[in-house]
């Protein structure tokens, strides 16, 4: 593993995070760029409660970040973590070991 990725505890929390239909739909939706959680909550069909929950753990990993805007907030994916992710998966599909 590279110096620039995540250590394999920290893979394992954006792995978990990542095996979940919804929060896989929410990657996707801020695969084009920033969102509000209204948007969010229009696209993906889903409750503000239930949402946050989502978002949060994302968050928690290390693969989303927000930031307020009046009273918005507005949710984009932090690029590193995925190419992180990335990484690890292509250097496991050439055989490296850690």
């Amino acid at each position: 593993m590279t110096s620039s990725t995540r250590s394999l505890d920290e893979l394992i929390v954006v792995l978990k995070a990542v095996a979940d239909e919804k929060r896989l739909s929410i990657i996707a939706s801020l695969g084009d760029g920033e969102r509000c959680v209204c948007e969010l909550q229009q696209r993906l069909g889903a409750g503000q409660s239930l949402l946050s929950f989502h978002l949060r753990t994302l968050k928690e990993a290390g693969l989303v970040s927000d930031r307020r805007e009046g009273r918005w907030i507005y949710y984009s994916l932090i690029p590193e973590a995925l190419g992180d992710l990335e990484a690890f998966l292509r250097e496991t599909r050439a055989g490296e070991t850690r």
